[in-house]
């Protein structure tokens, strides 16, 4: 939710410090930057305090920011305090899955799935909240730079400096903020809570059991599934932009059927099917692109497939390595590299070839790509595992008494 709230409420904020949104496009590039280093950072606190507090911190922190936000009316300020989000939920990211792997290992698919669903969950809920808060607002293309400007043309020349901080104009504003910041202040005291509760013994030998699993390939398969979600996630953002409403629908509902699906499928089953389901539907955008029938049902299916491929992988390499805060950072890293970097080579490659579906192909092209990827990374997992089960059955066998009927 915090991070969605901006997208409903960007016009308001441009206008919050008397400038167009076209000039205001660099709170995203803040968030962005911000969101990769505190992926870094949260790596490397995760590995040395405790979760809870870390988690609860982040979230006290973004509490107040939210609280700030409305009453900025700079925008280098404004760009910094997004930055600053993006850090807080770089961190939350990174912790979330490494706070789930620590308590369920490699039995918390399902609840991977949840955690990750609720992600979809707060992305869909934010731009009502904005909407209940701020009412009917004038629309984007409505605004003209004049229209955004009245404080600056009519200040007189020996008015003072603007504020950096002062209350909004519009009070709505505030209260979208004020809201979604209530609510991850109440989040951050459940966390403190858990912080001080004693951990129990059954925590410790899970967590002393996690460290002593070390797949031979651990570094390899870390690099390749930085590639994987490289890809994943970039195709995901790119997709969206193109039929926005139906892949989101699409792929919160299926994030959360997939909390379902975890109980009783493999992660690597998961994995296996929503590859399949995103090269087949990618195929028949490519085929069918100037079908508007195919097009959406083979988006619907697109997003369906890719809802749970990032917890499925997390939760699959779970059960053959142990992921520690670094390890998570760097594969999550690897997807906010890929949401930046896909969907401007598409920018860039679309002005160039105005007359192909460049999203479209990039769709096809990582499908392929996470396709052919997946069993490299399954072979490197499994193989060591494989070789060492029989060692161990041969081992067995030998020291077994020959009248043990066993």
């Amino acid at each position: 939710m915090t991070i969605a709230i901006l997208g409903p409420t960007f016009q308001d904020l441009a206008r919050n410090v008397n400038l167009n949104m076209s000039s205001l496009s660099e709170i995203f590039v803040g968030r962005a930057v911000g969101y990769l280093g505190g992926s870094v950072l949260g790596g490397i606190l995760f590995d040395c305090v405790n979760h809870f507090l870390l988690l609860g911190v982040s979230l006290l922190a973004t509490t107040l920011g939210l609280h700030l936000v409305p009453f900025c009316k700079s925008a280098v300020l404004l760009v910094v305090m997004m930055s600053v989000f993006g850090v807080s939920y770089g961190t939350m990211d990174t912790g979330g899955n490494v706070l789930i792997l620590a308590l369920w290992g490699d039995k918390g698919a399902p609840h991977m799935q949840a955690l990750h669903f609720s992600f979809a969950l707060g992305a869909f809920l934010a731009p009502l909240l904005a909407k209940l808060a701020l009412g009917t607002t004038v629309s984007a293309e409505n605004h003209t730079e004049p229209d955004l400007h009245p404080p600056a043309l009519n200040q007189s020349p020996e008015a003072g400096p603007d504020p950096l901080f002062a209350a909004p104009d519009d009070l709505n504003l505030l209260w979208a903020y004020a809201s979604v910041g209530a609510y991850t202040f109440v989040v951050s005291v459940f966390l403190f809570a858990l912080f001080f509760k004693k951990p129990s013994k059954h925590g410790k030998s899970t967590a002393s059991a996690q460290v002593s699993r070390r797949a031979k390939y651990h570094k390899a398969l870390l690099c390749l599934l930085f590639m994987f979600f490289f890809f994943y996630v970039g195709a995901q953002e790119s997709e969206a932009a193109g039929l926005n409403s139906i892949f989101w629908g699409t792929f919160a509902a299926c994030r959360g059927l997939a909390i379902f699906f975890a109980t009783c499928l493999q992660p690597g089953t998961m994995i296996l099917l929503s590859n399949i389901g995103s090269l087949v539907s990618s195929l028949f955008l490519v085929l069918f692109d100037k079908n508007p029938l195919c097009l959406w049902i083979a988006t619907s299916v697109y997003g369906a497939s890719m809802a749970s491929t990032f917890p499925s992988g997390i939760s699959w390499l779970e059960q053959y390595t142990s992921i520690n805060g670094k390890s998570a950072a760097f594969f999550v890293i690897g997807g906010a590299l890929g949401e930046m970097a896909i969907p401007a080579v598409i920018g860039i490659l679309q002005g160039q070839y105005p007359d192909l579906p460049v999203v479209l192909y990039t769709c096809l092209g990582s499908a392929i790509f996470t396709a052919v990827l997946f069993p490299v990374m399954y072979k490197l997992a499994t193989w060591p595992l494989d070789l060492q089960q029989k060692e161990n059955r041969s081992e067995n066998q030998k020291t077994l008494p020959p009248s043990s009927g066993i």
